[in-house]
């Protein structure tokens, strides 16, 4: 039987790769002396397994990583522990069993935000929303199985919902996209909007995971 944590990762720790994000959490169970299942064989490491790894640079609030927890701790205490074991930006919230397979994790809601420090073009709107509108819209995804090293995909159908607000310096697209088979990485919007609107180039782009779905659109956990 397999548990999973809830945690959020914030600030500086956005920049923690996928694979140093999971050694992070291996040596955080360690000092935290907290006993996990570890892998068989001649060379066992601790089990654990991060849903929809994030692009470097993203933030979330909804993370969700897959262990297995041993007898001795109870699932109320590991979320404190393992979080004083964590570097900044890293908080533990939850410790339970699972019940759900991850295969019924559907969607995504990410919040994009364009900061335009010198003033937002009033343009930028009305331009998302038609590129969002789009019957279509194939764009170059990196892809290591393709001679070319990339291969060309439909992003529109793995869009489920979007809203834009505007200030004066931002523009902010909440957007619900498909999470998996196939799931939607927000960066291709973003290059996407840029090489459809050159002219509308923001400074720079952040990207937050706000939540994690089912196929009903309620938490998945």
């Amino acid at each position: 039987m397999a548990d999973r944590l809830l945690f959020t990762k914030t600030g500086r720790a956005r920049y923690i790769s996928h694979l140093d994000l999971m050694r992070t959490f291996q040596r955080a169970f360690a000092r935290a002396k907290i006993p996990i299942k570890h892998t068989e064989g001649f060379n066992p490491h601790p089990f654990v397994s991060i849903a929809l790894p994030l692009s470097v640079g993203f933030s979330s609030q909804c993370e969700i990583l897959e262990f297995g927890l041993l007898e001795g701790t109870s699932y109320e205490e590991v979320p404190q522990r393992l979080t004083a074991a964590m570097p900044e930006g890293i908080i533990v919230h939850q410790c339970y069993p699972v019940e759900r397979k991850l295969k019924e994790l559907r969607y995504v809601n990410y919040i994009m935000t364009f900061d335009y420090p010198e003033g937002r073009p009033q343009e930028t709107e009305p331009a998302m929303a038609a590129l969002l509108s789009k019957e279509s819209l194939v764009v170059k995804k990196k892809s290591n199985k393709a001679k070319a090293g990339f291969t060309e995909v439909d992003i529109i159908p793995c869009v489920r919902s979007w809203h834009i607000e505007c200030q004066s310096d931002t523009m902010m697209v909440d957007l619900v996209t498909s999470a998996q088979n196939p799931g939607l990485n927000p960066e291709l919007i973003r290059a996407a909007f840029c090489a459809e609107y050159p002219e509308y180039i923001p400074d720079f782009v952040t990207f937050h995971r706000r939540e994690v779905l089912d196929g009903e659109g309620k938490p998945f956990r």
